[in-house]
């Protein structure tokens, strides 16, 4: 007996599934994408609590996944299956029905994939969601524009970290789009959504469902756009907020709501991002049936003491779980706020960069993704980071002076030097 965990992006240190499930009456057997651990520099993990482990080349875009996990599963007798990111979501939930494993399957799994189903459940269920529509062709675009106006938001139904999403303000940059990214003949096109853009702050809700409860769960705000990853070289803030403040049980009530609505499977962790409209309203941008990215698995931890991430591969698994989630189906209190900051990669060859944090006793996680000597590019995606921190404090207020302090430090210690081009 084993579990088949599928790993496709970001560290492997940082997701220790061998030692979550330690307890586990059977074997842990992990197949990892090679490019995504290229892209952090780190090797597949040698013996420890893995019985097998490897790296599967065109694990992205290929179905070679897909014919190794069948292949393991036949040899290693897998019972159960786990996937953690969520471009994984859809494959493990098809290997699962293929070898009729317990777990999220496609019934699940597509509507939170899906936007467009997403937001018809949403809005059945009374809740707000932009004007959209299905992109077939470029008249769809077109049409859409001429109803609603600009700017429009333009993205795959399936995409996650920002993926593939563009923002165009005018008729200037609309005109460029249908011309050098639009192509009709590529396959990719009746993927596309169109939406209004919505003003406003984005907010996020993240937590965890256990046996179809929620267990914890707490809002943030952005204090960026999350679309300005290429061209955002500042201080990317995401902010809890405070106990008192009246928005923080909107947001709750809001996504209570949605996770009522939304068909989850009986454990899984979630992430929803509302817009909060200068005119008070909110509006569903999306859910996610995963943990959020960036340090949001840490902003819960430092939050309620748990790590959504391990309590949620556990649950699949039936394993025991922390104390603090079994007090009756009453979502946990959070201990104290917490903050995020993420600064983008940008162009330029890597001199100087610190590599420890600060000696600040209020840093609860400091991560550098960069080493000297490195050439960087722009940042690709929404996870591009070239470092992050989070840090506690008693409030909000706090935890943005903290944050700050950081910001000042670093970029002081940061040296670049600019590349030649060609």
């Amino acid at each position: 007996m084993s579990v088949l965990v599928l790993h496709h992006m970001g560290s492997l240190n940082a997701v220790p599934y061998d030692r979550w499930l330690a307890d586990y009456e059977g074997d842990v057997v992990l197949l990892a994408c090679a490019r995504q651990l290229a892209l952090v520099a780190e090797e597949l993990p040698h013996g420890g609590g893995y019985l097998h482990a490897e790296a599967v080349v065109g694990y992205e875009d290929s179905g070679l996944l897909e014919e190794r996990a069948l292949e393991l599963a036949r040899t290693h007798g897998v019972r159960h299956l786990v996937s953690c990111h969520e471009l994984d979501l859809d494959r493990a939930a098809g290997l699962r029905e293929i070898l009729d494993l317990p777990g999220q399957r496609l019934d699940s799994v597509t509507p939170f994939r899906d936007k467009g189903s997403m937001k018809e459940i949403a809005s059945g269920a009374g809740l707000a969601v932009a004007p959209w529509r299905d992109v077939e062709c470029a008249g769809d675009l077109l049409g859409f524009v001429r109803e609603h106006g600009l700017p429009v938001v333009v993205k795959p139904r399936d995409s996650a970290g920002s993926m593939g999403l563009r923002i165009l303000h005018t008729e200037v940059e609309l005109s460029a789009y249908l011309a050098d990214e639009f192509d009709l003949y590529s396959g990719d096109h009746p993927n596309l959504i169109v939406e209004a853009f919505v003003r406003g702050p984005m907010c996020h809700v993240d937590g965890l469902v256990l046996d179809g409860k929620v267990v914890l769960s707490w809002p943030s705000q952005y204090q960026y756009a999350l679309a300005t990853y290429r061209t955002d070289t500042g201080p990317r803030m995401d902010l809890t907020l405070d106990v008192d403040d009246p928005l923080a049980k909107r947001l709750l009530e809001f996504t209570e709501r949605l996770l009522e609505a939304m068909p989850g499977p009986p454990n899984f962790t979630f992430h929803a991002e509302v817009f909060h409209t200068p005119d008070d309203e909110l509006v569903l941008c999306e859910i996610a049936c995963r943990t959020g990215g960036a340090a949001i698995r840490d902003i819960m931890r430092t939050l309620f003491g748990v790590d959504p991430t391990e309590a949620w591969v556990r649950a699949q698994l039936g394993l025991s779980l922390p104390a603090e989630l079994g007090s009756g189906g009453v979502p946990l209190a959070p201990r104290q706020m917490s903050g995020q900051m993420v600064l983008m990669k940008r162009p330029g060859r890597v001199v100087e960069v610190p590599l420890e944090a600060p000696d600040f006793p209020w840093i609860e996680k400091f991560r550098v993704f960069v080493r000297p000597g490195q050439v960087m590019e722009a940042a690709a995606g929404s996870s591009d980071f070239l470092v992050t921190v989070l840090v506690s404090g008693r409030d909000r207020a706090q935890c943005v002076e903290r944050l700050r302090q950081v910001e000042e430090w670093f970029m002081a210690a940061l040296v670049l030097e600019p590349v030649p081009a060609g």
